[in-house]
Formats: C-alpha cells, structure tokens, sequence
C-alpha cells in the first residue's frame, strides 16, 4: 500500500479561511515493529539489542536520544514540513486559534540501515482537527499510513528515520489542506 493520508471523517471545509492553526502531539498507544508491540516493550528491546554491542552508557544514550525525538524531533519535523506545504500556519505556541490539529501515531515500523542496504521506518496516524473552544466538536478525522521515512541513501539513525516520517505525513496533509482549501 502506497503512502498516502486518507479521510476517516469530515471535510476541509472548515479551514477554507484559516491562516492559524494549533498543533497537539500526543503518544499513547502507539504500537512498534511489525509485531505491534507497546512502546514499553519496544524500549526495552531496543536498549537490550544496543547493550549487547555498545554497553549500557549507549543504550542509555539512545533512551535519552528518543525521549527528545519524541518531545522535540518528532514535532518540529511535522511543524516545518507542515509548514512548507500550506499556507496555513501551524504552532505548539499558538494560545488562541479557532481549530487545533492533535497528531497521535497509531504504529511506527523503525526500519533499519545497513550502508548500501536499508528498509524505511514507517509511520501511520492519526490527526483529528476539533474546536480549540470546543475540543469535544470533532470537525475531521484523516488517517495517515505508511509514511516512510528515508531518502535515497538512508539514514543510519532510527529515530531520525521515524522524524522523516513525521515529515513525510505533514507534507502529504498539508498538500491535501492545501489543495482544497484554495480559493
């Protein structure tokens, strides 16, 4: 399945006039790897395969590295993409908007790289836009799957790779916002 983003509910309709829009990041519930693992159990193997070559002080390292990446990378990733691709602005910061974007990842696949040979993490999502007032009105509903997160001579990095993928999603939302919110 190619990527792409897909409408679950609503239309864009509602952003036809908007230059701002607040951005939420959640990450509960995600699931990891093809076996669908909790993010608990996806840490612990992840540190367990990185002690086994580079000792605790790097496992410890990459737990650190991926508590940033998801506070930090991983948004302002989607933020710039986002906001390369549409016209209307989007923020963490913004206080007061009329609508708010909440992004929350359903599945991340790190893929792996290995010089010459390599396999693109992937992401899927989902991004609900409600009422900033009025967060329990629900105005659309857009599944993001299987956003890869590569370039062409991959990226040794696993969280890196998955910060790709928050960009790859934003770039494909943003060009659909985009398109049917021109005038």
């Amino acid at each position: 399945m190619a990527q792409r983003v897909r409408v679950v509910s609503g239309d864009y309709n509602f952003l036809k006039d908007q230059k701002f829009i607040k951005v939420v990041f959640k990450f509960e519930g995600v699931t990891f790897a093809k076996k669908k693992i909790t993010e608990e159990q996806y840490i612990a193997e992840r540190m367990a395969d990185i002690e086994k070559t580079g000792g605790k002080e790097e496992a410890e390292k990459w737990k650190n590295d991926w508590e940033y990446s998801k506070s930090k990378t991983f948004q302002d990733k989607f933020l710039a993409s986002w906001n390369k691709n549409t016209k209307i602005e989007a923020s963490i910061n913004f206080e007061k908007t009329k609508y708010t974007l909440i992004v929350e990842p359903t599945w991340i696949y790190q893929g792996w790289f290995g010089g010459i040979m390599n396999d693109p993490a992937q992401l899927n999502t989902r991004m609900t836009f409600v009422e900033t007032d009025n967060p329990n009105n629900i105005l659309m509903v857009v599944e993001g799957i299987k956003a890869t997160g590569d370039n062409v001579i991959g990226i040794p990095n696993n969280n890196d790779r998955i910060a790709e993928c928050y960009a790859k999603t934003s770039k494909m939302l943003a060009q659909k916002v985009d398109h049917y919110t021109k005038k």
